[in-house]
């Protein structure tokens, strides 16, 4: 499921809200080490366009 997110993620990329969306919705799917695995690829990749919304998603779910 990892890799499945990541691709939506890379798809949905050109837009702020369905980027976040889609990120939210990788919390119901996937399990707490690719989780972490998660945080630190979106960080990688979306940093530099979307680290607000990566502080904000990551941050409330404590990963």
């Amino acid at each position: 499921m990892l890799e499945y997110v990541k691709t939506i993620l890379l798809k949905v990329s050109f837009d702020k809200m369905l980027f976040e969306k889609e990120l939210r919705k990788a919390f119901k799917v996937l399990i707490p080490d690719e989780l972490k695995q998660l945080k630190q690829w979106c960080y990688e990749k979306f940093s530099e366009r979307y680290l607000f919304v990566l502080n904000k998603v990551f941050s409330r779910a404590q990963v």
